[in-house]
């Protein structure tokens, strides 16, 4: 456009050369002509370049979008883009990290360490900086995963690094720690009715990974560390590292069997067969530990067998229930709930898969507990300080 219109005027100023010349116009007049020519030459120059410059955004803008719905490679590996996530820089990456006089570490996850960090916003962050021997697949199945699922007790990722041979990804960052830290902390007692919370909301987001429209995401790593704690004690299922998608009721074979031994499911680990009641294996060993209050972090085999045996003793009726219940919350709980919450995760722990529950009929066991303890609970404080207050008269009729 810009070419043809540049040499229209040319053949404009050659015709008004020959006008001058049969002296059809006067030699002033040709000069303005002339000038006015030069000018529309200099108008038409700076709009084709314009028009230029958006052509180009808009090639850029297509290439942009044809590139976030098609594919990229990462590390020799052809993965979709992953939309509403953003993409850090290294520089600003260490700037997050290095914000205080020395690295604030909070923790490692099944392929990688993670440290505190802080945007330019001030907003705190939880950055996991991968292993390199883990990069290729952890890196790509944690941020495929939490890119196309949201949910109230999923840790939200904010964005990802892959840049200069390192590989990090940015978490909102959960300030109360893990779960692990919260139930064996001497300072403080983790109350009865947010352990039924928590059980209530971490079946909650299970049913949703187990139910996803593309196929059950079975998480394979469920236990007390990987589960975060907000402000409000608000639980957030975290490290997706392991992850797998299964199509429904599908059960696959993996040569390289991933967990912790303690809270793995005993035919994962006997016969590599990882099915959605994995997840549902694991859940049932962290109740039975909110539950009973023991201090074990990372279980081993022996631990968790002597646990899930113990539990199964009180259900049967072997043991008696108080020999299960934390003593620090003994006073607070709700019996007919604990006995609710014991007989699902006793049901958790099968041996076989085929004896578990289906996630929909455990978070609907959890969410009776909840709401029964949550009316109970009101119901025990009200009384309580209706108490106190009589017992205040009586002294003051003294």
């Amino acid at each position: 456009m810009g070419k043809a219109l540049f040499r229209l005027i040319l053949v404009l100023v050659a015709v008004l050369g020959c006008k001058a010349d049969q002296d059809f116009v006067s030699g002033s007049t040709f000069a303005v002509l002339i000038v006015f020519a030069f000018l529309v030459v200099g108008l038409a120059i700076a709009i084709t370049k314009y028009l230029r410059n958006i052509n180009r955004a808009n090639e850029t803008t297509a290439e942009s979008l044809k590139s976030s719905q098609g594919n990229i490679r990462v590390h020799g590996e052809v993965t979709s883009r992953w939309s509403g996530l953003y993409k850090f820089t290294k520089e600003e990456i260490e700037r997050a990290i290095n914000y205080a006089s020395t690295r604030i570490y909070l923790g490692s996850g099944s392929a990688g360490q993670v440290y505190q960090g802080v945007l330019p916003s001030g907003q705190l962050i939880a950055i996991k900086h991968i292993h390199k021997t883990a990069m290729s697949g952890s890196f790509m199945r944690e941020v495929e995963q939490l890119s196309k699922v949201r949910h109230p007790n999923l840790v939200c990722l904010f964005g990802y690094c892959d840049e200069e041979g390192d590989q990090y990804l940015v978490y909102e960052y959960c300030a109360n720690g893990n779960l692990a830290q919260n139930l064996l902390r001497s300072d403080s007692v983790l109350p009865w009715e947010t352990r039924v919370k928590i059980l209530r909301d971490c079946a909650s987001v299970l049913r949703f990974l187990h139910t996803h429209p593309d196929g059950c995401i079975v998480h394979r790593d469920i236990k007390l560390t990987n589960i975060l704690l907000t402000e409000n004690t608000v639980p957030k299922l975290s490290d997706f590292g392991l992850a797998k998608m299964l199509e429904m009721e599908e059960t696959k074979v993996f040569t390289d069997v991933r967990g912790t031994i303690g809270y793995m499911d005993p035919e994962y680990i006997t016969h590599s067969k990882l099915t959605c009641a994995s997840d549902i294996y694991s859940f049932g060993v962290v109740a039975l530990q909110l539950l009973s209050g023991r201090k074990v972090i990372e279980l081993d085999i022996v631990a968790r067998d002597s646990l899930t045996k113990k539990a199964k003793d009180v259900v049967s009726g072997k043991k008696p229930l108080e020999e299960f219940i934390d003593p620090r919350v003994r006073d607070d709980v709700i019996i007919e709930d604990f006995v609710l919450i014991l007989k699902i995760a006793v049901l958790c722990v099968a041996s076989s898969s085929i004896g578990r529950p289906t996630i929909k009929d455990v978070f609907e066991e959890m969410d009776k507990a909840l709401r029964n303890t949550t009316i109970k609970t009101k119901t025990r404080k009200e009384m309580n300080e209706a108490n106190l207050v009589i017992q205040y008269a009586k002294v003051l009729d003294v």
